[in-house]
């Protein structure tokens, strides 16, 4: 039997509701009178979806803001109806989506993980129990009998993520609540999600915009997309289309895009980036493991003493991916008022297929003092390679690793006689 049966469940909400009193009755005495009112359109924030959990799946739901993701996770936590359709869900559930609702600010730590786990249907046996354990993982002992409202945001969610994955339950509903606290009790709440998951079997739906998250922990994913399943299957299948989907945004978006942090003395100022394929054509987008040459262009207003110049590139996200200065190869004693380019070549673009972001520094090379620095100055597109599909994805790292593989035989047995050692060269 499955664990979660979703059968074409519509959700509508009528927009823009909220009425005075005097235009609420208004509309009242025009229905009365026979006549028309106008209401506005109804919103689907969900499309007829249907699809079903068998126990023990670990189920990821992506899509962009607004795509239906948190309406749904409240249906199947009965928090919400549907408008149409049904839902079934076979299972005690420990919906954590609002972690730290509930909790009463004059309340001491002690007395909110009693109320939250009766909210959650933990009995008081069952939290008498677990208690010492939920202030461990939490690590609150110090602050356990302190009023709640003394607390800063985090120490409550830290608190209420340890009563919510203390329940013994079969469903798990978890709503962008792995990134709690500090990083090292993130990596806590990761690894006990893991322990859920691994160790008791529980059947798992996981909403996030971390996909890499999603791609980790799930052996399922949905993409949702105004309202409606448009993709449901293997992981890296699914998060590869949403990954391309947000490519296409993100270029379509990049002549409004903000640009990341930025810093100059004024001394200088960047004019212009482009960049060149490997036939020395301008271009935005390469091929992966093709050669690419970057052509910087700088206006130095003030004179520059032994510039170091820097590229980097990062994911659309930040993610600082690589960096090369210009130390040892370029030796200029400074640079007079005036218009230079800088460029950079690189050979074979290590990068797997998808967006990413340029960024650029000058320094001063005796202080290394930083002249001009800013990040996402320029996207640039990596595509298949020429001829070829790449049999790696994204989910599998941000670049290829060459190398050199070789097959031994560490069989002193008479079957190894006659092995052949076999080298394969990795482009």
């Amino acid at each position: 039997m499955p664990a979660i049966e979703v059968s074409h469940v519509t959700k509508e909400y009528r927009l823009g509701t909220l009425q005075g009193l005097r235009q609420a009755a208004l509309n009242a005495g025009r229905r009365l009178l026979g006549r028309p009112v106008e209401e506005r359109p109804l919103f689907k924030a969900l499309d007829d979806v249907s699809f079903s959990v068998e126990p023990g799946e670990v189920v990821g739901i992506i899509g962009h803001n607004g795509a239906g993701k948190s309406t749904l996770l409240k249906m199947l936590a009965r928090i919400s109806t549907p408008t149409r359709g049904s839902v079934k869900v076979n299972g005690r559930i420990a919906p954590l989506i609002e972690v730290g609702a509930g909790f009463v600010p004059d309340f001491t730590g002690r007395e909110n993980v009693y109320l939250n786990g009766a909210i959650l249907g933990m009995r008081k046996a069952e939290i008498d129990r677990k208690f010492d354990e939920i202030v461990d993982f939490a690590e609150m002992a110090e602050f356990i009998d302190t009023p709640v409202k003394r607390y800063s945001s985090g120490m409550q969610v830290k608190l209420a993520f340890a009563v919510a994955t203390s329940i013994e339950a079969e469903i798990l509903i978890v709503d962008e609540v792995l990134a709690v606290g500090d990083l090292a009790f993130q990596r806590k709440c990761f690894d006990r999600m893991q322990s859920l998951i691994n160790g008791h079997g529980s059947t798992v739906i996981l909403v996030s915009h971390n996909i890499r998250q999603v791609e980790r922990l799930c052996n399922r994913t949905m993409l949702l997309s105004h309202g409606k399943v448009i993709a449901d299957g293997p992981p890296a299948d699914v998060c590869d289309s949403f990954y391309r989907a947000s490519d296409k945004q993100i270029l379509a978006n990049r002549g409004n895009a903000r640009v990341g942090r930025t810093q100059s003395s004024g001394d200088l100022e960047l004019v212009a980036v482009e960049v060149f394929d490997q036939d020395g054509f301008p271009t935005d987008a390469v091929h992966h493991l093709q050669d690419v040459e970057f052509r910087i262009e700088y206006e130095v207003k003030r004179i520059v003493p032994s510039p170091i110049f820097g590229l980097g590139v990062h994911t659309t996200d930040f993610f600082f991916l690589a960096t090369s200065q210009s130390i040892g190869a370029i030796s200029k004693p400074l640079l007079e008022p005036g218009r230079y380019q800088v460029t950079f070549r690189v050979k074979r673009f290590p990068f797997l297929p998808g967006v990413y972001s340029l960024r650029l520094g000058v320094a001063l090379g005796e202080t290394f003092q930083p002249v001009f620095y800013s990040e996402s100055v320029r996207s640039i597109c990596v595509t298949s390679k020429r001829g070829a599909e790449t049999n790696v994805t994204r989910g599998d790292g941000f670049v290829e690793l060459e190398g050199t593989w070789g097959l031994h035989c560490l069989n002193s047995k008479p079957t190894c006689v006659g092995s052949q050692h076999v080298e394969v060269h990795v482009p």
